[in-house]
């Protein structure tokens, strides 16, 4: 189930095909049962209504996390843009030569980090983190060499910006594996099902029937769907887009 939840348009159309099926199969015990009066309708119409209520307490408490989440991710691109910045201008207080070479790491690095959020494709998502990895140790290698030699104030505050910036990498990776966990997503399809079984249960004959039974379903799906989208850092439509790393990256681009 983890891995069809990393692919929004397959849960979208699971979710139709699953709630559409629900509802015929609701409709199939109303066609064996068509001796409901008036007071069963109602009763059932009550438990539908509740049913549905809940539904939609769900899907909305989902969809708070997914934005929640998604509204985190974008906050760690920033942390991540701030970090590095601060560490390529404290690059300066370095030696010359140690001062260079951590600015050409940081450039490499930026640059892996903007392919982590605008690479799609899975091999090449795992190149670019085992590419960042390796940059991560040859920065902390190029500040805390110079820091060792002069064990100073300035070298210092050299190594805590280098730790803030892979922190922050750190930070925005934990962030894309916060997703909604899968008892939740398995709970609200059961809900889900549930409700278009009873309103397939509860429809009344005639051809309007066969345009409202494409109702529930189809909401129940694009609900879904914007839920997996938004949960769904890497694969989905709706992205981080790294706009201040790319911004940063112009920056140091200009730089003479």
């Amino acid at each position: 189930m983890s891995e069809l939840l990393r692919h929004p348009l397959l849960v979208f159309a699971v979710t139709l095909v699953v709630m559409g099926a629900s509802e015929v199969i609701g409709n199939s015990l109303l066609r064996r049962h068509k001796d409901l009066d008036a007071g069963s309708r109602e009763d059932l119409g009550t438990i539908a209504a509740a049913t549905l209520t809940l539904l939609g307490l769900l899907i909305g408490f989902s969809f708070s996390m997914a934005t929640n989440r998604y509204d985190q991710r974008k906050s760690f691109e920033e942390g991540e843009a701030n970090a590095i910045g601060t560490g390529y201008v404290r690059a300066d207080l370095l030696p010359p030569g140690d001062g260079a070479k951590v600015r050409a790491l940081l450039k490499d690095y930026l640059g892996q980090r903007i392919r982590a959020y605008t690479t799609h494709q899975r091999d090449q998502q795992r190149q670019v983190d085992i590419r960042s990895a390796a940059l991560q140790q040859q920065l902390w290698a190029a500040v805390v060499g110079p820091a060792a030699e002069r064990p100073t104030a300035i070298t210092a505050l050299v190594v805590a910006g280098m730790n803030d910036v892979l922190k922050a990498q750190g930070y925005a990776q934990a962030a894309s594996w916060n997703r909604i966990p899968a008892q939740a997503w398995a709970l609200m399809t059961a809900i889900a099902i549930c409700c278009n079984v009873l309103v397939g249960f509860g429809a009344r004959p005639g051809w309007a029937r066969y345009y409202l039974s494409l109702v529930l379903p189809l909401v129940v799906a694009v609900a879904f769907y914007l839920i997996a989208e938004l949960d769904s850092p890497r694969t989905g439509l709706i992205r981080v887009v790294p706009q201040n790393l790319i911004s940063l990256a112009r920056s140091l681009d200009a730089q003479p």
